[in-house]
């Protein structure tokens, strides 16, 4: 944690903590990141989840649905870098509705099947919710 004092001219000081540390989530939902070429959107999506695993700090949670559900299954681009995560205590759910949609059951590579319920229970409790 690290603490903040905040003087406005000669007004009073009140003093804040800023957690640090807080729990965060990250919610995937497409295997491609923002919108425009397919080919950009896929490799930005390949740089944004190689970049999680060079930070200080992980997510708790990584949430995959829609689209996203193809990240967490075989021939995934990222898969090594998912498994990096999972390594270092990341947990990772994907959402079961979409791999059936998907017809993915069968390929899921990494972590665990999921519902909404707990995804939205998942995302309500987190810190902060980071959706690429």
């Amino acid at each position: 944690k690290y603490q903040v004092i905040l003087t406005v001219g000669s007004q009073e000081s009140c003093e804040c903590e800023l957690d640090q540390t807080s729990d965060f989530i990250v919610a995937i939902g497409s295997n491609k990141m923002g919108e425009g070429d397919p080919a950009l959107g896929t490799a930005l999506m390949k740089a944004f989840i190689f970049a999680l695993t060079k930070q200080n700090q992980f997510p708790t949670t990584m949430l995959f649905f829609n689209s996203g559900a193809y990240l967490t299954c075989q021939d995934s681009d990222v898969l090594e870098d998912l498994k990096t995560l999972e390594s270092k205590g990341v947990e990772i759910f994907t959402c079961g509705t979409c791999l059936n949609f998907y017809g993915l059951n069968e390929k899921l590579a990494i972590g665990s099947v999921t519902n909404m319920y707990d995804i939205v229970e998942k995302m309500e409790k987190a810190g902060k919710v980071v959706k690429p």
